[in-house]
């Protein structure tokens, strides 16, 4: 079982940008997406031509921002949207689709803006979605997927000490937000396999970063424990491009 969770920045635009080259590279069984900014109507129209796979799309009540979609070859048993948590649950950030041995969760977790005017809610959304993958959990073991948008430790972003407690991202607070999640068992599939790799999945667009490798790692294949041992292969796939994020990569025996 191939799993890829990809923050496209825009499923409209990436489709522009290769995007069915990119599938058939990445030939994923599961397709996590995340940041679609488009509409439920829209999201399968832009992935008509995309054969084989059922689609779920979560779309924002605000037109062209934010939202997530999943495409699976494999049939879950059940399919849920969003929180259950109304303030949240505006801007299409989750889908949970349950199989048999487990919940995969996908999430485009709030950023918190230039100017940190979002850092409080992002605390907020943070706790509740925690509250959220316990509750899954009770009843069987999750993978959460997706941009977490923030780097873990100083070995996940190019210039921590720049950005450490003035960029949104590497706020301490959002730090915690990760801390609580690996305090609680869930594991950084990542991290895992790959103690020591530096590698990223996103760049700014701004000064050649991507050309420079100046990057940050905020897109993450978070585990259960009873899952560890279902690892084949974690990957970051910086070769594939058309957004600023690259996707991430789960094999599972």
């Amino acid at each position: 079982m191939r799993l890829v969770s990809w923050n496209v920045n825009g499923i409209r635009a990436v489709m522009k940008k290769n995007f069915k080259a990119s599938l058939e590279t990445m030939r994923p069984d599961i397709l996590c997406l995340q940041e679609t900014k488009a509409q439920d109507n829209q999201v399968r129209e832009a992935l008509s031509e995309i054969d084989g796979f059922t689609l779920y799309s979560n779309s924002a009540v605000k037109k062209g921002y934010s939202g997530t979609a999943i495409l699976t070859k494999k049939k879950p048993l059940s399919v849920r949207m969003d929180l259950g948590i109304d303030h949240h649950d505006q801007e299409g950030r989750v889908i949970a689709l349950e199989f048999e041995h487990y919940f995969l969760v996908t999430v485009y977790t709030p950023n918190s803006g230039s100017e940190l005017k979002r850092l409080e809610y992002r605390q907020t959304w943070d706790a509740d979605f925690l509250n959220y993958l316990k509750v899954l959990n009770k009843e069987k073991p999750v993978i959460a997927c997706g941009d977490f948008n923030v780097a873990h430790s100083p070995i996940d972003l190019a210039r921590p000490k720049a950005n450490y407690n003035k960029s949104a991202g590497y706020m301490q607070e959002e730090i915690d937000g990760m801390n609580n999640l690996v305090a609680t068992d869930f594991i950084d599939s990542f991290r895992q396999v790959h103690p020591d790799e530096i590698k990223y999945s996103w760049w700014s667009f701004r000064a050649g970063a991507r050309q420079r490798n100046v990057g940050w790692r905020i897109d993450y294949f978070l585990i259960s424990p009873l899952l560890v041992e279902m690892i084949k292969g974690v990957d970051i796939l910086n070769d594939i491009t058309g957004s600023d994020h690259c996707p991430v990569l789960l094999d599972l025996i």
